[in-house]
């Protein structure tokens, strides 16, 4: 019965696979070119928003099966409870390093009607499906290019997950509790470039790539914004982010494509 349980509940309670993140917009380390040259250090924080979709397939459980999702990120919001993002840049001379990170914990709960066997009457059991996610990506690298219009960063590093799933499905009269992790590290190598167009307004990308058969079968990434600053400490970015995974392992199926509009505001110390 609980493998049953477990089976149908993971069928309908798809857990919201929303707002994960590896390399957030990273906005313009100075307000100005000259700025740009002249300083030999930067360090900035950003917080930020991705409202993502997801598609893809999952099997949470290494003991349920392998389910199909395609959500936008209207139709998954409602079961988010909490989300956070934030990404960190830094700089010394042509060195620089980078870290991201992200958690999100979701809930989605049903009620599930099952027809009955020979040995079992119909009934009805309520279904609560829990999911927490954090991830990290740290990366360093050298600017190859260094100029007050064009700037070029060559990075590599690792990406790590952790994924916790709790369901928990009640009816006659019993209540019953699983739940399991697990988790992952990933290499990755990756760019970033950014265009000075303005004083003031900027673009970059910046992409990745990884797994190579470590852990994931391949990992990767890319997001453009624009970015603009208002002061010499303060720039909003906006743009679209993609991450792609294909990891399956012990059971586990993360096969993912998550993408969205992001927005970020940048404080630069």
């Amino acid at each position: 019965m609980k493998k049953q349980l477990i089976a149908c509940a993971l069928f309908l309670c798809v857990p919201q696979i929303l707002h994960a993140a590896d390399t957030i917009a990273a906005t313009p380390e100075a307000s100005t070119p000259s700025q740009t040259v002249a300083s030999d250090w930067a360090l900035q924080i950003t917080p930020y928003l991705w409202a993502t979709g997801v598609k893809g397939k999952v099997s949470p459980f290494g003991v349920g099966p392998t389910v199909n999702i395609d959500r936008s990120f209207s139709e998954g919001r409602d079961g988010l409870n909490i989300a956070g993002f934030v990404n960190l840049w830094g700089r010394y001379d042509r060195f620089v390093v980078s870290a991201d990170m992200m958690y999100t914990d979701t809930s989605d709960e049903n009620t599930y009607w099952f027809p009955g066997t020979s040995l079992l009457p119909p009934f009805e059991a309520n279904g609560k499906l829990n999911t927490k996610q954090f991830m990290a990506t740290v990366q360093g690298g050298y600017r190859v290019v260094d100029t007050p219009a064009f700037t070029l960063d060559a990075l590599a590093g690792i990406r790590l997950w952790h994924i916790s799933n709790e369901i928990t499905a009640s009816g006659l009269g019993r209540s019953v509790r699983y739940d399991e992790s697990f988790g992952w590290v990933d290499p990755v190598v990756g760019a970033r470039v950014f265009f000075n167009l303005t004083d003031r307004l900027s673009v970059q990308a910046q992409g990745d790539i990884g797994g190579f058969d470590a852990n994931s079968d391949l990992t990767w990434s890319f997001l453009s914004t624009a970015n603009y600053t208002f002061t010499e400490h303060l720039s909003l970015s906006a743009g679209y982010k993609i991450v792609d995974t294909d990891y399956e392992k012990d059971g586990h199926v993360y096969d993912t494509r998550l993408s969205g509009p992001v927005v970020g505001l940048t404080y630069r110390f």
